[in-house]
């Protein structure tokens, strides 16, 4: 083992390969801070360019790209409400608010700082258990990943406002019923297409997140007549400072190392990825939070900020765990990068740091460097990026108009998907209108289909019997984990109640006694 780290560590410090980690990290900072392309559509305009390199090189390239784009998308979301990827989607909670309260260059400067954390660990933790974490993401069986979706849906109160719970649930219900869109994958069965061919496939996340946060946004802004003002947003001089103060620090070191570590693990497990990391991130540290704390959430808080950017880079890199040492992708995107390493005539899998070690250890290794690189990159352009800012609303509403439909449009090729947006935006505006808070939507939508397969896989092998909840430890323990999830808040609210009837009831015999001594 020591051997092939030090071979990798060989690989990933020549130059040229160190170029690819800049180049790699560059190209995917920028198509990651454009709205809707994400890191699936930068690692695909990459690939023809990786054909004449070397495996190691084109591999350290596309993976350069990868947490580039997740490391990038966080500036749209923060500045503008349009999520650049899925997985920043939850980054716009917290992140546009912050930047609507004049702190766009704090709300930056965080993001960077959080997303190398996360990734620095995740590159550390990868370098020395990559082999045993593959045998644990191997122990997850149907049932398990069937409660764990559970447990990330009781996180739906993470994303509702004080006396929104009830909205915030039925929210959900509807995410999870878009999800069922689409073919049935155990029978086969079209459902809810009404016979049309283009709703097969189902309702893309990347298209729903941009509906209903950006051209929402766009729609909410012309409503309130505010797109007619000339004047921009803010001048430079209100940008606020990137500096953050040592209480801030303090109170955000404790989410980002949380995070981080949590987000890894979810990123190991094959077909979690980033977005489901960072949902269940914020929810967690919310969760985790003081009643004071809570309200803040969804208002421009620093810890719902640093929490889903630390989970979605540690994720990020926790998604090469199965990709490297299964030949399981993570996500999509891995998903494009095991097409790639099998076209290098490499073939992922328990074998490969064995087989091909200057590889498998050179990619690892490679993502620390990316990471040094991605900060420098980043912390010197917050200023020129927070101009974004500055551009008037005539201006800058046509652009997000135009670069959500494009990224949208470029992912599928498809006009219908445009046809899409306008109609989901339309129901959008309507329920924003409404107050119905649009997270727990995307929630429901994004664990729907997980939830979904593996209850199917769950029944299937237990012949139909709901047995398989608790005949596996682990399956039980994550069920009795989501049941505590569910009971905190009532308990909480009844001890709320209590403590208001024994004040009232204090007050009262207080008022008795005066009114006995008189």
């Amino acid at each position: 083992m020591f051997d092939g780290m030090m071979s990798g560590l060989t690989t990933a410090v020549m130059p040229f390969n160190l170029l690819m980690v800049i180049v790699g990290c560059f190209a995917g900072t920028f198509i990651g801070m454009l709205p809707g392309l994400g890191p699936i559509s930068a690692i695909a305009l990459m690939i023809p360019i990786t054909y004449g390199l070397d495996p190691s090189s084109g591999i350290i390239l596309m993976a350069g790209v990868y947490y580039g784009a997740i490391f990038g998308g966080s500036t749209s979301s923060i500045l503008i409400n349009a999520p650049g990827c899925a997985s920043t989607v939850v980054t716009a909670f917290d992140g546009y608010p912050l930047a609507q309260k004049k702190q766009a260059g704090k709300a930056l400067a965080l993001a960077a700082y959080s997303s190398f954390t996360g990734g620095t660990i995740g590159a550390l933790v990868l370098l020395f258990a990559a082999p045993a974490l593959a045998k644990v993401s191997l122990s997850f069986q149907s049932s398990d990943y069937f409660a764990l979706m559970i447990l990330g849906l009781t996180a739906v109160a993470a994303f509702s406002g004080k006396g929104q719970v009830l909205k915030a649930l039925m929210m959900t219900v509807f995410g999870l019923m878009i999800a069922t869109v689409g073919i049935d994958v155990m029978s086969g069965i079209p459902r809810f297409t009404f016979d049309n061919v283009d709703l097969i496939d189902g309702i893309s996340f990347l298209l729903l997140a941009m509906a209903t946060f950006a051209l929402t946004e766009v729609v909410m802004t012309v409503l309130r007549g505010e797109h007619k003002q000339e004047e921009p947003q803010m001048d430079m001089d209100s940008l606020g400072s990137m500096k953050l103060s040592k209480e801030e620090v303090k109170h955000v070191a404790p989410t980002v190392g949380r995070s981080s570590f949590f987000g890894f693990l979810v990123g190991v497990l094959p077909g979690a990825g980033a977005t489901i990391a960072s949902f269940l991130s914020y929810g967690m540290e919310r969760n985790l939070a003081s009643k004071e704390e809570k309200a803040k959430f969804g208002k421009g808080a620093l810890r719902g900020l640093a929490a889903p950017e630390s989970a979605n880079n540690a994720a990020s890199t926790g998604s090469f765990v199965p990709l490297l040492t299964l030949g399981i992708p993570g996500s999509g995107t891995t998903a494009i990068m095991l097409g790639a390493l099998i076209a290098y005539g490499i073939q992922p899998g328990p074998r490969l740091f064995v087989d091909n070690p200057d590889v498998f250890w050179s990619v690892i290794i490679s993502m620390y460097f990316g990471n040094i690189v991605l900060l420098i990159l980043n912390l010197p352009l917050i200023p020129y990026i927070s101009r974004l800012l500055v551009i008037p609303r005539p201006i800058l509403i046509p652009l997000i108009l135009f670069f959500s439909i494009t990224g949208v449009y470029l992912v599928s090729f498809n006009t219908f998907d445009i046809q899409m947006m306008v109609i989901i935006t339309v129901i959008a505006t309507f329920l924003k209108l409404l107050h119905f808070p649009m997270a727990p939507m995307l929630l429901g939508f994004i664990l729907g289909d997980i939830l979904e397969k593996n209850l199917s896989r769950s029944l299937t092998l237990s012949d139909g019997s709901y047995a398989f909840l608790w005949e596996r430890p682990l399956t039980l323990t994550i069920m009795i984990c989501a049941v505590l999830a569910l009971l905190m808040p009532l308990v909480s609210m009844w001890r709320e109640k209590r403590r208001q009837v024994n004040t009232a009831d204090a007050t009262e015999a207080a008022d008795e006694g005066m009114e006995i001594s008189k």
